[in-house]
Parts: C-alpha cells; sequence; structure tokens
C-alpha cells in the first residue's frame, strides 16, 4: 500500500463538498438537491464510480466548476467518491440534505479552505483514508477575536 496526498484545486470563490456515497444515481441525486436547495447556486459535481465501467460520472450549472471538479476527481481517482464545487452559496445551506440522500455514506470535508485529500493506493484502487482542511490553529481567540466571530455570522445572516 502507498499513501499519497492529493491538493484540491478550489476556483477563487468557490466552495467545496467531498464525501462518500455507494451508487451511480449519486450524480442526479446531489444535482436535484443542489437545485432544491438554492435557485441562486452555481455548481459542478463529479463521482467517480468503482464498478462497472468506472467512470466519473458529473454533472453540474456551471462549465466551469464541473470541468474543475472533474479534474479533482480525475486528480483523487478515489471509488465511489464525489466531489462538488459550489458558489454563491455556502456548504452550510445543503450538508443536511446531502446526509439524507440514500446513498451518501460519508462526507469527509465542507471548506474554503485549501484541502490535501489522504489516498490510500492498493493493487486494487484507490481510497480516501482523511482530509488536511486548512491550516493548524494559532492559538486561542481572545475578547476581541470573538467580538469578531458574532460579527461576521450576523454579517452572513447566520444569527440576528
Amino acid at each position: 500500500m502507498e499513501l499519497k496526498s492529493v491538493k484540491v484545486e478550489i476556483p477563487e470563490g468557490a466552495n467545496l463538498i467531498l464525501g462518500q456515497t455507494h451508487f451511480i444515481k449519486t450524480v442526479e441525486d446531489l444535482y436535484e438537491i443542489m437545485v432544491g436547495a438554492s435557485s441562486q447556486v452555481k455548481f459542478g459535481i463529479a463521482f467517480c464510480e468503482a464498478s462497472g465501467q468506472c467512470l466519473i460520472r458529473t454533472v453540474g450549472n456551471d462549465e466551469t466548476l464541473q470541468q474543475q471538479a472533474i479534474a479533482n476527481a480525475q486528480a483523487l481517482s478515489a471509488g465511489h467518491s464525489f466531489i462538488i464545487l459550489l458558489q454563491e452559496a455556502y456548504p452550510i445551506n445543503f450538508l443536511n440534505a446531502i446526509k439524507q440522500c440514500p446513498e451518501v455514506c460519508n462526507i469527509y470535508c465542507a471548506t474554503a479552505n485549501p484541502v490535501e485529500v489522504i489516498i490510500a493506493e492498493t493493487e486494487q484502487g484507490r481510497g480516501i483514508l482523511g482530509v488536511v482542511d486548512g491550516y493548524s490553529p494559532q492559538g486561542v481567540e481572545s475578547e476581541e477575536d470573538i467580538q469578531a466571530r458574532k460579527n461576521l455570522l450576523r454579517q452572513f445572516g447566520y444569527k440576528l
């Protein structure tokens, strides 16, 4: 077995959702979740099929995001993984619905941070062991940091 780190390319202003699923219809179900939750979201989805033809299945409503999702899926090449790149919305608006999708097994991360995916490669194929999402903490928040966090949440509309 060989361990590898694969950097995910996230376009400027985009977020990603990376997960594991188990069925070919996932790509269509994820599409329906995305458009059902937001009429303004732009996104691209790529799903790495793990049996049969072992194709990267893809869909989206933004060609640039869809092509980058495909490029990331090709770099990962991990069976039954999916990646969603989205703009003009945040992952928090979709995560519960995605988790409720019958085919979805796991969400590895949902972020706009730089992401490295830890891959195990065997003779059979590749699998995701985990992710490095962003950077390590540099300290504990101060009173000023707490106020800035609260202000940011209100700016985004998540708190009154």
